[in-house]
Protein backbone atom coordinates (compact mmCIF):
# COMPACT_ATOMS: atom_id res chain seq x y z
CA UNK A 1 0.00 0.00 0.00
CA UNK A 2 2.74 2.24 0.69
CA UNK A 3 3.82 1.85 -2.46
CA UNK A 4 0.71 2.63 -4.51
CA UNK A 5 0.37 6.08 -1.98
CA UNK A 6 4.34 6.59 -2.99
CA UNK A 7 3.69 6.15 -6.38
CA UNK A 8 0.41 8.35 -6.76
CA UNK A 9 2.05 11.22 -5.16
CA UNK A 10 5.06 11.11 -7.53
CA UNK A 11 2.89 11.38 -10.66
CA UNK A 12 0.58 14.13 -8.81
CA UNK A 13 4.69 15.65 -7.98
CA UNK A 14 5.58 14.79 -11.92
CA UNK A 15 2.46 16.69 -13.44
CA UNK A 16 2.12 19.80 -11.50
CA UNK A 17 5.84 20.62 -11.46
CA UNK A 18 7.09 19.73 -14.74
CA UNK A 19 6.98 20.89 -18.25
CA UNK A 20 5.83 17.24 -19.70
CA UNK A 21 3.91 17.46 -22.66
CA UNK A 22 2.78 13.85 -22.62
CA UNK A 23 2.70 12.06 -18.69
CA UNK A 24 1.04 8.62 -18.11
CA UNK A 25 1.35 4.74 -17.51
CA UNK A 26 3.89 2.15 -19.20
CA UNK A 27 3.01 -1.39 -19.05
CA UNK A 28 5.52 -4.37 -19.40
CA UNK A 29 8.61 -3.97 -18.76
CA UNK A 30 11.04 -1.87 -17.81
CA UNK A 31 14.92 -1.43 -16.90
CA UNK A 32 14.33 -5.48 -16.37
CA UNK A 33 11.54 -5.10 -14.11
CA UNK A 34 7.97 -6.10 -14.66
CA UNK A 35 4.84 -4.24 -13.92
CA UNK A 36 4.06 -0.82 -14.39
CA UNK A 37 6.32 2.87 -14.83
CA UNK A 38 5.31 6.29 -14.69
CA UNK A 39 6.02 7.68 -18.03
CA UNK A 40 6.42 11.19 -19.34
CA UNK A 41 7.59 13.10 -22.68
CA UNK A 42 9.37 16.49 -22.92
CA UNK A 43 9.94 18.05 -26.38
CA UNK A 44 13.04 19.15 -27.35
CA UNK A 45 11.93 20.88 -30.62
CA UNK A 46 9.87 19.52 -33.36
CA UNK A 47 11.89 16.39 -34.33
CA UNK A 48 13.22 15.61 -30.90
CA UNK A 49 11.97 14.77 -27.16
CA UNK A 50 12.98 13.06 -23.65
CA UNK A 51 10.77 9.84 -23.05
CA UNK A 52 11.39 9.24 -19.54
CA UNK A 53 10.00 6.13 -16.66
CA UNK A 54 10.20 5.72 -13.67
CA UNK A 55 9.59 1.78 -12.41
CA UNK A 56 9.07 0.52 -8.60
CA UNK A 57 8.79 -3.39 -8.58
CA UNK A 58 10.00 -6.09 -6.15
CA UNK A 59 12.06 -3.73 -3.94
CA UNK A 60 14.14 -2.07 -6.69
CA UNK A 61 13.35 1.87 -8.35
CA UNK A 62 14.36 1.54 -12.16
CA UNK A 63 14.90 5.01 -14.21
CA UNK A 64 15.07 5.29 -17.83
CA UNK A 65 15.89 9.08 -19.27
CA UNK A 66 15.96 7.99 -23.67
CA UNK A 67 16.86 11.15 -26.08
CA UNK A 68 14.81 10.04 -28.95
CA UNK A 69 16.62 11.94 -31.82
CA UNK A 70 13.91 10.81 -34.68
CA UNK A 71 10.39 11.47 -33.44
CA UNK A 72 8.94 11.52 -36.93
CA UNK A 73 5.10 11.18 -38.44
CA UNK A 74 3.87 8.05 -40.00
CA UNK A 75 1.45 8.22 -43.35
CA UNK A 76 -1.10 10.35 -41.27
CA UNK A 77 -0.11 12.81 -38.90
CA UNK A 78 -1.89 10.61 -35.65
CA UNK A 79 0.38 8.20 -35.94
CA UNK A 80 4.58 8.80 -35.29
CA UNK A 81 7.60 6.64 -34.84
CA UNK A 82 10.46 7.29 -33.29
CA UNK A 83 13.83 5.79 -32.34
CA UNK A 84 16.05 6.94 -29.54
CA UNK A 85 18.97 6.36 -26.41
CA UNK A 86 19.66 6.94 -22.92
CA UNK A 87 20.58 5.74 -19.85
CA UNK A 88 19.06 3.23 -17.61
CA UNK A 89 19.55 2.80 -13.61
CA UNK A 90 18.38 -0.33 -11.48
CA UNK A 91 18.77 0.14 -7.97
CA UNK A 92 17.37 -2.07 -4.98
CA UNK A 93 19.66 -4.49 -3.42
CA UNK A 94 22.19 -4.27 -6.11
CA UNK A 95 23.22 -1.88 -8.48
CA UNK A 96 22.96 -1.48 -12.45
CA UNK A 97 23.64 0.50 -14.58
CA UNK A 98 23.68 0.30 -18.74
CA UNK A 99 22.36 1.81 -21.84
CA UNK A 100 19.21 1.40 -23.30
CA UNK A 101 17.56 1.64 -27.16
CA UNK A 102 14.34 2.78 -27.75
CA UNK A 103 12.18 2.09 -30.85
CA UNK A 104 8.43 2.58 -30.94
CA UNK A 105 5.11 3.47 -32.67
CA UNK A 106 2.99 6.13 -30.95
CA UNK A 107 -1.04 7.34 -32.14
CA UNK A 108 -2.39 10.34 -30.94
CA UNK A 109 -6.10 10.38 -31.04
CA UNK A 110 -7.36 14.08 -32.03
CA UNK A 111 -10.92 14.12 -30.15
CA UNK A 112 -9.69 13.00 -26.81
CA UNK A 113 -5.31 14.52 -25.30
CA UNK A 114 -4.70 10.35 -25.55
CA UNK A 115 -1.71 8.83 -27.09
CA UNK A 116 -1.26 4.87 -26.76
CA UNK A 117 2.22 3.06 -28.16
CA UNK A 118 4.21 0.38 -28.05
CA UNK A 119 7.31 0.24 -27.79
CA UNK A 120 10.70 -2.04 -27.45
CA UNK A 121 13.63 -1.08 -25.08
CA UNK A 122 16.74 -3.91 -25.57
CA UNK A 123 19.26 -2.43 -22.64
CA UNK A 124 23.21 -3.26 -22.75
CA UNK A 125 23.83 -3.41 -19.07
CA UNK A 126 27.48 -2.65 -17.87
CA UNK A 127 27.35 -2.64 -14.13
CA UNK A 128 26.72 -4.72 -12.15
CA UNK A 129 26.66 -7.48 -15.20
CA UNK A 130 27.82 -7.25 -18.17
CA UNK A 131 25.00 -8.25 -21.01
CA UNK A 132 22.21 -7.80 -23.24
CA UNK A 133 18.40 -7.53 -22.35
CA UNK A 134 16.16 -7.68 -25.24
CA UNK A 135 12.87 -8.87 -23.13
CA UNK A 136 11.70 -4.93 -22.69
CA UNK A 137 8.44 -4.29 -24.76
CA UNK A 138 5.70 -2.06 -23.14
CA UNK A 139 2.57 -0.30 -23.53
CA UNK A 140 2.43 3.20 -23.57
CA UNK A 141 -0.65 5.22 -22.25
CA UNK A 142 -0.66 8.92 -21.68
CA UNK A 143 -2.61 12.25 -21.46
CA UNK A 144 -1.31 14.93 -23.57
CA UNK A 145 -0.88 18.70 -22.33
CA UNK A 146 -2.03 21.06 -24.54
CA UNK A 147 -3.73 19.71 -27.23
Amino acid sequence: MKKVVLLIALLVGIVSHSNAQEVGLRFGGSNGLGGVAIDGVFSMGQFSRVHADLAFWDGYMGIDGLWDFIYRPLGEEAFNWYVGVGPSLLVGDDFWLGVSGEVGLEYGFKEVPLVLGIDWRPTFWVIDDTHLGVDSFGLNIRWAFGK
